[in-house]
């Protein structure tokens, strides 16, 4: 199987991605000690607790969300890459339209590092 790539974050401010070399767009990995398989489980859970969150794409290394906002149902696109080989979660959270997000994809992003604390 191909390893998975995240796609480069656009210029505007509306995407994070672990991937990214600017301060704009840059925010750090998650790291994990547990198995591949546990690992993404736990993330699994931790995703699954957050409102408005549905999985639509998963392989064994690889988990795609899509958040829906409460009020005007913008939807941003969460993508998850686990590397066995550096033991990290990389990652990207893009909202799918519009220019700013105002750092709600920043904002989730640490909320769920915050969640998976001690869990990977």
């Amino acid at each position: 199987m191909s390893e998975r790539t995240l796609s480069a974050c656009p210029s505007s401010p509306n995407c994070v991605s672990t991937q990214a070399t600017d301060e704009t767009h840059a925010i750090a990995p998650f790291r994990y000690k547990k198995s591949r398989v546990e690992a993404k489980e736990a993330l699994k859970a931790v995703i699954a607790s957050l409102p408005r969150a549905t999985l639509i794409e998963e392989d064994e290394a690889y988990l795609h969300y899509e958040f829906t906002s409460l009020l005007l149902r913008f939807v941003d696109d969460i993508e998850f890459v686990l590397d066995e080989t550096t033991k990290t979660i990389q990652f990207r959270s893009a909202s799918r339209t519009g220019y700013s997000d105002l750092g709600v994809n920043r904002r989730r992003m640490e909320q769920v590092r915050t969640l998976v604390s001690g869990k990977l």
